[in-house]
């Protein structure tokens, strides 16, 4: 056990990078995961993390004491864990893992969620957790989505990144155009009511930035325009929200 207590210590250094800068991730190979629940689903994916760091008023007590008993750890002085700025409220127990770096090719026959422009951290971690909860087993994101491997993003979609073959920088018209199910994206423009909608076989749901809203070439080769009712006293739904719906829809339609 190594308890750190400097900002000027090489190991806290690097622990910064890595919850600051998505270059350095990249270069690494590696990022960082908060909670116990997090870590737990990760090392049931894909192994062992390679490094645990606990607040050092975790280390004693409750359920972070519990899980890291008899492993390795470093001790972060509480304050040096805030100033990561990892997430808005810190479990006390991080964890340094791989990237999964070997993905299962893009599926042109299954059910899919593509995420077009969604920038905010929060919205794409609850987009791809929503996906996997309905069934869905594969994401693909389009440039300037925000990476589905940051920190925050992790933390939104507690484990749902290790349940799906997620494809990022992916060319969303050219993955429609080739897709051999049916294309659905939510739009107020000429779209027909979800719960009135007809489709059958797989379905890849286009979800697109939080202001801007899908790009007008993929809405224009969409095989479905679907619109969500709403008939109280708002024009729209967050894009995490309305996902749900229809995600929801289509597994209530399957199972019916």
């Amino acid at each position: 056990m190594k308890l750190i207590q400097s900002r000027d210590n090489a190991f806290y250094k690097s622990l910064k990078r890595l919850a600051e800068s998505g270059r350095e991730r990249r270069k690494t190979g590696q990022t960082l995961l908060d909670g116990v629940h997090l870590v737990e689903a990760y090392e049931a994916a894909f192994g062992t993390v390679d490094s645990l760091i606990v607040a050092e008023s975790a280390l004693q007590v409750g359920e972070i004491a519990r899980f890291t008993a008899g492993r390795d750890v470093v001790v972060l002085a509480d304050s040096l864990l805030r100033d990561l700025g990892l997430v808005d409220t810190p479990s006390g127990l991080l964890a340094i893992a791989a990237m999964p770096a070997q993905r299962p090719a893009v599926d042109y026959e299954k059910d899919a969620i593509l995420l077009d422009g969604v920038q905010d951290p929060g919205n794409v971690g609850t987009l791809l957790r929503t996906a996997a909860a309905a069934g869905i087993r594969q994401a693909l994101l389009a440039p300037g989505c925000a990476s589905p491997w940051s920190p925050k993003v992790l933390r939104a979609g507690q484990g749902a990144q290790f349940a799906l073959a997620i494809h990022e920088d992916v060319d969303l018209a050219a993955f429609m155009a080739d897709y051999r199910g049916t294309t659905a994206v939510t739009t107020l423009e000429q779209a027909t009511s979800l719960f009135e909608a007809s489709w059958s076989g797989p379905l890849a749901w286009v979800f697109g930035a939080e202001g801007q809203g899908v790009r007008p070439e993929l809405l224009a080769t969409a095989g479905l325009r679907i619109r969500i009712p709403m008939p109280g006293a708002v024009e729209s739904l967050n894009v995490a929200a309305a996902a749900a719906v229809c995600l929801f829809e289509m597994l209530r339609r399957r199972l019916g």
